[in-house]
This record gives structure tokens, C-alpha cells and sequence, in this order.
């Protein structure tokens, strides 16, 4: 018996107006993923424990059956274990994402974000605005007195690490959570490592906005990475070993360090699927073929994790998400099940947290999934996979059930 877990990430929301009412779920065609769900069982878990803040973070954490109660920290350290970056006691990991902010004259903290990931910046200009940032003698300064170094990466999501930093009182906020808002009530505050942050992102603003790679970026009708945003703050974490809790061998394949990081904590495999994006154009097939490879091989459990529903949704595109979800459908799960042919397997498809299209940010309230048995012959729910058809099957308060859910006979 083989184990898969497919993630479409903030596929879950609301009822959207512009879908006569329907959610995005609802309303895209989704046969492969329906068929799965008429077969099997449809019912609905509330993957973000009370309290904690809804993201990818601590949804993710209890689905590999890691208790965000006893070992969330925040999401930056998870981040920073998925780039290979190690913390030394005493150190905080920070995201560091790349912005556009407005282009405006006026002051700083009166600009507003218009993309939490600079347009979804390609990774070689990621690359250049940041190694420009950290090559600036004058940034260079000022991060060495903050006691801070930056870990730069082909990506919108670069890393900070800052020693001696002060995390009492310290609010940061999410980019995606603010956008089109001045940034001034939400820049870094609370106390003196909030405003040596603040200092080093209205710095950075002033060094990045005339640089070359941004001019590019004009001419060619792109935002441009103009800004750089600290948030997600936490020190250094141990997650118990999956394979010890559950005694199944996994790897897991998605173009996001997050999940990266919190598979190689938990000692699963990260497969690395060359144009795997996080972003809609990612390489669907190379992550359906890395997930046959490796469940032909010795693994039981493979994850596969789609990260451009939730990335569509904080651009404001609905079109996007809709093309996302009925790619989720069509380029992995449909090919995912042909390919796996006479292969006994047990299939979990959930949203991780709803990403909610009326906000552009995430949501804590339950989400549905889905658990398909390939030797069950009937007994079937019947529904479509929908949030509605969720809150008609069973409810699991914790998604730390999921994974004995996926595993037990």
C-alpha cells in the first residue's frame, strides 16, 4: 500500500460574488478530484489550532503531525531550515520578502505595498536586488550594527538572521496581510529591534529603487522589487521524526522552502522538481513524475504541494485561482492516478487553510478534504469536493488526526 497527500494550497474560500455565489472550489472543473470524492470519504478539519495565526506555517505543522502548541516558534526558522540555513543559539530567523512598494514622492511610511512578492519576481532579479543590498556599504553598515546578515536566494523569500535581536513586544506583520495600505502602522514596532528593522527596509527602499534591474523591470511593464519586508520572526526548532511517529518512509515535492523546511525537520525527503515554482507556471508534470519515481521506489508516503492557488488568491486573481485548481485536477491528480495504474493506495487531498479571494489573506475556519481507498469498491460519499460537501461528512478538530486518518486500514 502506497500513501499520497496532495496539498492545494488555499484552494479552500468563500463564496465569491463574481461566481454567482459559488466558491472557487465549487465553480471549476474538477472531475478527477470530484471522482475521488464521490468514491471516498469527504469530510471537513480544522487545520489551524486556536490562537495561532492562519498561514502555511501552522497548518502544515499538525498535517505532518507536528503540535504548533509545543513547537511553533514562527515561520521564518521553518523557512530557514528549507534554504540550508542553520541558527546558532541566541539567533532569530526572519522572512524577508521582496516588495513593490508604490512609487510615489512621498515619505516612506506612506507608500503603499502593491505586491507582497514584487510581481512575483523572477528569481535571477531576486537574486541581483539582493546581493546588491548586501554588496552596499551602506546597507552593508547598517545591517553589521544590527547584527544582522542576510541569506539571499533565488526567490522573492530571502532569509534575515539577527543576533541579540529582541523579540518582547516585537509586532511584525505579514506583506500579503496589508496590501494597498500605508505602510506606517504596519512597519516593524514595539521596541529597539523593531526600529533597527524599520531602518534597514526604508534603507534598503532608497538603494533598490533606482537600481538597474528595477528600471529593467519598468520598461518591461513588471513591478518593481523596490522594497524589501521583514516578518515571520522565530528562533530555532526540533520536529519529531515522522518515520518514528507513524513508521512510514516519505518525501515530499513543492517549489516552497516552507515546506521544504518542515519536511527536512521531520526527516522526510525534499524530491527538488526543476521549474517548480510556487507560482501558476509551475512544472506540474516533473512533480507528478518525481511522485511516481518515488512511490515505485522504497518510499510509502509522498507529499505533493501546490502552492499557486494561495499565490493567485494574494494577487487578487481570480482567474488564476480558478486556473490553479483545475490544473490541481488536471496536470497532478489525474495524471498522478493514471500513472499509479493497479497500485493499492490511500489518497488525502485537503486545502491547507482557506485563502479567502474578499481579503486576500488567509482564514482559520475548517476546510474540507478528501480520503480515497483504491481497494474500497463502495460506500462512497457521492458528493463533489466542496466546502459544503465537507461540513456534510465528518469533522476532525485537529489535523494532527489527519495523518492516522491516512494511515490506518
Amino acid at each position: 500500500m502506497k500513501y499520497i497527500l496532495v496539498i492545494g494550497d488555499g484552494i479552500a474560500d468563500n463564496p465569491v460574488p463574481e461566481l454567482d455565489g459559488k466558491t472557487p472550489l465549487e465553480a471549476a472543473h474538477i472531475p478527477a478530484i470530484d471522482n475521488l470524492a464521490r468514491c471516498g470519504e469527504v469530510g471537513s478539519v480544522r487545520t489551524i489550532p486556536p490562537g495561532f495565526p492562519p498561514g502555511s506555517d501552522t497548518a502544515t505543522l499538525p498535517i505532518f503531525g507536528a503540535d504548533p502548541r509545543h513547537c511553533y516558534t514562527g515561520r521564518a526558522p521553518l523557512e530557514a531550515a528549507g534554504f540550508g540555513v542553520t541558527l546558532e543559539a541566541g539567533e532569530v530567523a526572519y522572512r524577508c520578502n521582496m516588495v513593490a512598494l508604490e512609487e510615489k514622492d512621498l515619505p516612506f511610511s506612506s507608500l503603499k505595498i502593491l505586491s507582497h512578492n514584487a510581481g512575483s519576481i523572477e528569481g535571477s532579479d531576486s537574486y541581483a536586488l539582493g546581493s546588491a543590498l548586501a554588496a552596499n556599504p551602506e546597507f552593508k553598515a547598517a545591517m553589521e550594527a544590527a547584527g544582522l546578515r542576510l541569506h539571499i536566494t533565488p526567490s522573492f523569500r530571502h532569509i534575515g538572521v539577527q543576533r541579540g535581536a529582541d523579540l518582547n513586544n516585537l509586532a511584525l506583520t505579514p506583506p500579503h496581510d496589508v496590501l494597498h495600505q500605508p505602510i506606517g502602522p504596519n512597519l516593524p514596532r514595539g521596541n529597539r529591534t523593531a526600529e533597527s528593522l524599520s531602518a534597514l527596509m526604508e534603507l534598503a527602499h532608497r538603494i533598490l529603487r533606482s537600481h538597474p534591474v528595477n528600471e529593467a523591470r519598468r520598461a518591461a511593464g513588471k513591478l518593481p522589487g523596490n522594497g524589501i519586508w521583514f516578518w515571520a520572526e522565530g528562533t530555532a526548532v526540533v520536529l519529531d521524526s515522522f518515520q518514528k511517529r507513524y513508521g512510514k518512509t516519505g518525501a515530499l515535492i513543492s517549489g516552497v522552502p516552507l515546506l521544504h523546511g518542515i519536511a527536512r525537520l521531520c526527516g522526510l525527503d525534499v524530491i527538488l522538481v526543476e521549474g517548480a515554482t510556487g507560482e501558476l507556471d509551475t512544472n506540474y508534470q516533473g512533480k507528478v513524475d518525481a511522485a511516481l519515481q518515488a512511490l515505485r521506489s522504497d518510499y510509502d508516503f509522498v507529499t505533493v504541494h501546490l502552492e499557486a492557488p494561495d499565490e493567485c488568491t494574494h494577487n487578487n486573481d481570480l482567474k488564476g485561482k480558478m486556473q490553479a485548481i483545475e490544473w490541481l485536477d488536471s496536470r497532478i491528480v489525474a495524471p498522478l492516478l493514471e500513472g499509479l495504474g493497479d497500485t493499492d493506495y490511500r489518497l488525502l487531498l485537503l486545502s491547507d487553510h482557506k485563502t479567502l479571494m474578499s481579503t486576500l489573506t488567509h482564514d482559520a475556519s475548517p476546510v474540507p478534504f478528501l480520503l480515497y481507498d483504491s481497494k474500497r469498491r463502495s460506500g462512497g460519499s457521492g458528493l463533489p469536493f466542496s466546502e459544503k460537501s465537507g461540513e456534510q461528512g465528518i469533522f476532525l478538530d485537529s489535523a494532527l488526526k489527519l495523518m492516522p486518518l491516512l494511515f490506518s486500514r
